[in-house]
Parts: structure tokens; C-alpha cells; sequence
């Protein structure tokens, strides 16, 4: 879950539609200072930790489908990014076991209180709660198996920049799952099109994208750059 902003530079405000997107205006290699293209879309505000309550999520089984469509097993670390108030920290952490991990991360320090009383509240000694930067959640290189971000997308001031540094914290075949709702991302969803578009401009390589079952909106599957990528060649979505 991220801190409210407004829009990225009014004037090159692009309105972004759910088909139609191209990968355009290619970037120089930067420097090590990695300053990332600007945004042409609007970003959401945060409006609450968790973004539905937790009986509507567990009707619909949220985190058996993810973990089934990541491939989730026992003894992985699992990184949530903008984990929240935790929801599906507390039942990764369980569905890794005693010999896996989760790696909650936020930047909003209220929220990752509330997530310490939940994990607390659980019983589990596998999370590690880590309060994470703009446009870096600061996890240690070849530290984590899977990644997801779970309708928090949309409320990522600085996605290139994330998406750049959280590459590297990627083992061998790991994998980044991303739910979002398929609406504006002004109206807290993502088009996908938009997501393939912009995860492509990052170096991120598509592997599957398909709804859930009940009302969760979609998910995609991401296989992280390939070694070589260079962050300096992010480039910007526009439509």
C-alpha cells in the first residue's frame, strides 16, 4: 500500500486505455543514479491497509489461487509488497511453513504496526516486517523465491524504480504476482494492458494473465529481467 499522490506531470497526462498501449520514447543508459521516466497516468491515493475485508477475500480462497498460480511450496521466501495490514502475510506464512518466510514490506510505518499485531495475534515466527522505501522495498539481493502485489499497483508513485530494484532479489526462477481489477487506476485497478506494458518497459517477462475465480479481479505472472538488463533502458508506456 502506497502514499497518496496526485498526478505525475499534468501536462504529459496520456489517458490510458486498456487496449492500445505502446512501449515508446526509449531512455538513454543512466547513470548509477537511475533516474526513471515519469509517469503519464494518474496514481491512486491509499484509502485503507487491506483492500477488501478479510471474509469476503477468504470466500473466495485469495491466497490458494495465488500460491497455486506461483507455485508457491513449503520452505520458500515469499516477499509481500505492500503488505498492509497483513492479510495475506499471516496465511503465506502458514502455507510456507516453519521452514519458509514471508517478507512483509510497507511503506507506511501505521501499517506495518497493525501488521505486527496480526502476526502476533497468529502465532507465526516466519515474518519478517520490513519498512521499505520509495520506489525500493530494500530486500537483499537473491533473497526471495516469489514476490506478489496485491491491488497495490495502482498506488505505486515510482513503479520503474521499484520494479528495478526489486529485480535483483529474485533467486533463480522466481517469480512476481501482481492482482489488480481491471478499471482505471485513478479508480484503484489496473488495465492490463497498462500492467504488460509497463512491467515490459521494466524488463519483466509476461508468463500468464487470467482472472480469479469470484470477485478478486485478475492476476499476472511475471518472470523477473533476465541477467544483463540494464535499468537504464525503462522506457514509458503511453497510448
Amino acid at each position: 500500500m502506497r502514499p497518496n499522490v496526485k498526478l505525475a506531470g499534468i501536462g504529459r497526462l496520456i489517458l490510458v486505455l486498456s487496449m492500445g498501449l505502446t512501449v515508446g520514447g526509449a531512455a538513454a543508459h543512466l547513470s548509477s543514479a537511475q533516474v526513471f521516466p515519469p509517469l503519464a497516468r494518474l496514481v491512486a491515493p491509499v484509502v485503507s491497509p487491506s483492500w477488501s475485508d478479510d471474509a469476503h477475500r477468504d470466500h473466495d480462497e485469495e491466497v490458494p489461487q495465488i500460491a497455486a498460480r506461483l507455485g508457491i511450496r513449503e520452505g520458500m521466501t515469499v516477499a509481500d509488497i505492500g503488505a498492509g495490514s497483513g492479510y495475506d502475510t499471516v496465511r503465506l506464512a502458514r502455507w510456507v511453513g516453519a521452514k519458509g518466510r514471508v517478507v512483509a514490506e510497507d511503506v507506511t510505518p501505521a501499517y506495518l504496526t497493525l501488521l505486527k499485531g496480526a502476526v502476533a495475534k497468529a502465532g507465526i515466527g516466519n515474518v519478517e516486517i520490513k519498512l521499505g522505501a520509495e520506489g525500493d522495498p530494500g530486500l537483499a539481493p537473491r533473497s526471495i523465491d516469489r514476490a506478489i502485489m496485491i491491488h497495490m499497483y495502482h498506488e505505486i508513485r515510482a513503479p520503474y524504480a521499484l520494479l528495478a530494484h526489486l529485480a535483483p532479489a529474485f533467486r533463480a526462477h522466481g517469480l512476481l504476482g501482481i492482482e489488480e481489477l481491471d478499471r482505471p487506476t485513478v479508480r484503484h485497478g489496473t488495465p492490463p494492458a497498462l500492467l504488460r506494458c509497463e512491467l515490459s518497459a521494466s524488463g519483466y517477462q509476461l508468463q500468464a494473465l487470467s482472472p480469479l475465480k469470484g470477485s478478486l479481479g485478475y492476476f499476472a505472472v511475471f518472470s523477473p529481467p533476465k541477467p544483463g538488463w540494464r535499468p537504464g533502458s525503462a522506457v514509458r508506456c503511453t497510448g
